[in-house]
């Protein structure tokens, strides 16, 4: 390993919070500072307190009038990027670090920072920014060509891009041929799971639980799963149930769907996840859309649990026909994949058992790790002579770190 390494870490959400970008920064701050490295990591205002050695956590002040930051883009995440840019800024300026690492859309912020202090960037790119905003706002369309030139910029001045899968680092050799890339997927989340709470009704034990963990926004396809549920025969033998999304959103999908056989249990803690998925018989990922692989699907294949998830690149990157149970995303073909799975006791040990072998052997915790550091290992140095670690301590700290 190179020298250790003081990172500035940018990661435009409340922190910490049981969701995925959130979970994926905190892996990358853990790896980096078990390797020797010091982050100092920025983020918005919220989240709750956890404890890194290694990590200084700074919370960029809460802009006046924003409360909650909603997922995506909205005028508060603006606001807060404003609020990020300022710290992020003083901190540049004070010296010390030998990189920035940004993480999804706040490498544009990031830079003008490495020109300020001549620092090599890391791009940590979870999504195609553009794709997403025109997806949910169809009127950027005339837009779109001006956004991706942006992210065609963030690319080529990054010194390594981290795609969380192959289809992004695809998008990233065909815009910044020229720089260095790595697949740097997601992990089975770790735990013993004993906190979870019991899911499976008592009274009807024998039933094939089919669970579906994740937030409730339209792109994940619960309704459309929901919609799967209720073409089922009534003898099906089938119960379902969703964990996640806000408290309200359950509610409200809980009365649409009373009386069928789904029960809605509103969001759990992370710690109660590998518990969950070890109740389930059938793990299910509707998602409609999308390239970036879901988080949840390597806890998913390592639970050891059938898989029934749509047949699109965010899930076929990752899972195929001997490790999982992939339909078209419709709701006709999706309960034509919950029967069979609730006929077919053996074929779900199949695909459980082939599952959770792929995620042991491709998408390991150490395998992350690896990638990561091999590619901060890779980095030039810092072109303006920055004051290293190597006996002097850190920079003074700007204000208090939580």
């Amino acid at each position: 390993m190179r020298h250790p390494m003081r990172v500035l870490l940018l990661a435009p959400q409340p922190f910490f919070v049981d969701r995925g970008t959130p979970i994926a920064v905190r892996a990358v701050v853990e790896a980096l500072c078990e390797a020797g490295h010091s982050v100092d990591l920025v983020t918005f205002h919220g989240g709750r307190d956890i404890a890194i050695p290694g990590m200084r956590h700074f919370r960029a002040p809460r802009p006046p009038l924003v409360g909650t930051v909603p997922v995506g883009l909205s005028w508060q995440k603006l606001l807060c990027n404003l609020s990020l840019l300022v710290l992020a800024f003083r901190l540049v300026r004070r010296g010390g670090y030998d990189c920035i690492h940004a993480v999804e859309d706040s490498v544009f912020l990031a830079m003008g920072l490495r020109l300020m202090g001549r620092l090599p960037l890391v791009f940590d790119m979870d999504s195609i920014m553009s794709d997403q905003i025109i997806e949910k706002w169809p009127a950027m369309r005339p837009v779109g060509a001006l956004m991706r030139r942006f992210e065609r910029a963030a690319m080529r001045a990054s010194d390594v891009v981290l795609a969380v899968c192959p289809a992004l680092a695809e998008r990233a050799a065909e815009d910044a041929p020229g720089t260095p890339r790595h697949v740097l997927h997601d992990f089975p989340l770790e735990g013993s799971g004993a906190e979870a709470p019991a899911i499976r009704d008592p009274a009807r034990p024998d039933r094939l639980l089919a669970l579906y963990v994740g937030n409730l926004q339209h792109y994940q396809g619960v309704d459309l799963f929901l919609e799967a549920v209720r073409r089922l025969p009534g003898d099906a033998g089938v119960d379902v149930v969703i964990v996640g999304g806000l408290p309200e959103d359950a509610a409200a999908r809980g009365e649409e769907t009373a009386g069928a056989r789904v029960r809605f249990l509103g969001p759990m803690p992370l710690s109660c996840l590998p518990g969950l998925l070890a109740q389930a018989d059938v793990l299910v990922s509707p998602r409609l859309r999308g390239v970036n692989t879901p988080m949840k699907i390597y806890s998913y294949m390592m639970a050891e649990r059938a898989i029934l998830a749509t047949s699109i690149l965010s899930h076929t990157q990752v899972l195929d026909e001997s490790c999982a149970l992939l339909v078209p995303p419709e709701a006709g073909a999706m309960a034509a994949g919950l029967m069979r799975l609730a006929g077919d006791a053996a074929l779900r040990a199949r695909l459980g058992a082939a599952a959770r072998e792929r995620a042991a052997t491709r998408y390991s915790k150490a395998r992350f790790e690896e990638i990561l550091l091999s590619a901060y290992d890779a980095l030039p140095a810092p072109r303006s002579g920055a004051r290293r670690m190597d006996g002097q301590g850190p920079a003074p700290a700007l204000g208090s770190p939580r």
